[in-house]
């Protein structure tokens, strides 16, 4: 069997089956593709390998892969242990959230023009297995990054990361919650917390079960967290400083909570909606509706 067969099996047996995509692809043919290339250890694009031979080694592989997918609902990219990210490949286990935001869109185009300065100090919270703040690393080659997070699992996923880019000096891990270890002011601060409230939880599809809770939850309707941040990042901004966070479908109940405070919503050409940008000066100026 060529791999070209078997991704078109392997999409019509998904699309057969009650499953959700957005862990990476969002339809069943790409879910294919990344299931069996990466499975694989192949590059992409997939007309490199497209009409290559399976061996029967590979195909039973595939077909135990597949199985896991359907049956067990798990991400695919716990299942090949890797994701990408803005264009870079990255480990991925249930260590950590499914890589996946609009701010890698945000990253490609180095935050122009949201920017005044250029941001020589970065702090990416609540990280997870890294891949915002390290893509951030990647584009912006004169900034040192720092990863924070609450959970020490996630940390470690971050830190192979970390080696695998080859970062080590430039990019490093704190435990903290939020901002409880932080001690620096950077330029940036780039964030996506959990934003996600129990009632949303227990409806989420199978899929998401397979990740960390403690990377979604977030109480007060999902906005605990969120609010907890905005109280609290200006007194760890440069004066200049800009705080990026994504909150994804809360952004409604969150422009409701905060009607008088401007907020600016970014617009992606991409897709993806909840990402908010808010200086420091004005973080400072509405703190007291961040309750």
């Amino acid at each position: 069997m060529k791999i070209s067969e078997f991704v078109e099996r392997a999409c019509n047996e998904l699309a057969q089956n009650d499953l959700y995509y957005g862990h990476g692809t969002d339809n069943p043919f790409d879910e294919a593709v990344y299931l069996s290339y990466a499975s694989l250890g192949f590059d992409f694009p997939i007309e490199n390998q497209i009409d290559r031979e399976l061996s029967s080694a590979e195909l039973h592989l595939l077909e135990q892969q597949l199985g896991l997918r359907i049956e067990q609902q798990i991400p695919v990219a716990y299942i090949v242990g890797k994701a990408w990210f803005a264009g870079y490949p990255f480990f991925c286990d249930e260590r950590a959230l499914v890589p996946r935001s609009p701010i890698a869109e945000l990253i490609l185009n180095r935050f122009e023009p949201l920017l005044s300065t250029y941001p020589f100090r970065v702090l990416d919270l609540c990280t997870g297995g890294g891949s915002i703040g390290i893509a951030t690393a990647l584009e912006l080659p004169e900034c040192t990054v720092t990863l924070a997070d609450i959970s020490e699992r996630a940390l470690a996923l971050a830190d192979e990361n970390i080696i695998l880019h080859d970062l080590g000096s430039r990019v490093k891990t704190i435990h903290s919650n939020l901002f409880q270890a932080v001690e620096d002011k950077y330029q940036l601060i780039l964030s996506n917390p959990p934003y996600v409230s129990r009632a949303e939880i227990n409806d989420l599809p199978g899929e998401f079960l397979h990740e960390p809770e403690l990377g979604l939850l977030s109480e007060d309707d999902g906005l605990e967290i969120p609010l907890q941040i905005m109280r609290e990042a200006a007194e760890y901004l440069t004066d200049s400083g800009l705080l990026i966070m994504e909150v994804g479908y809360s952004n409604e109940l969150l422009s409701s909570r905060l009607k008088d405070v401007p907020i600016l919503w970014l617009v992606f050409e991409n897709g993806g909606e909840g990402v908010l940008a808010m200086t420091a000066a004005q973080l400072r100026q509405y703190r007291e509706y961040f309750i």
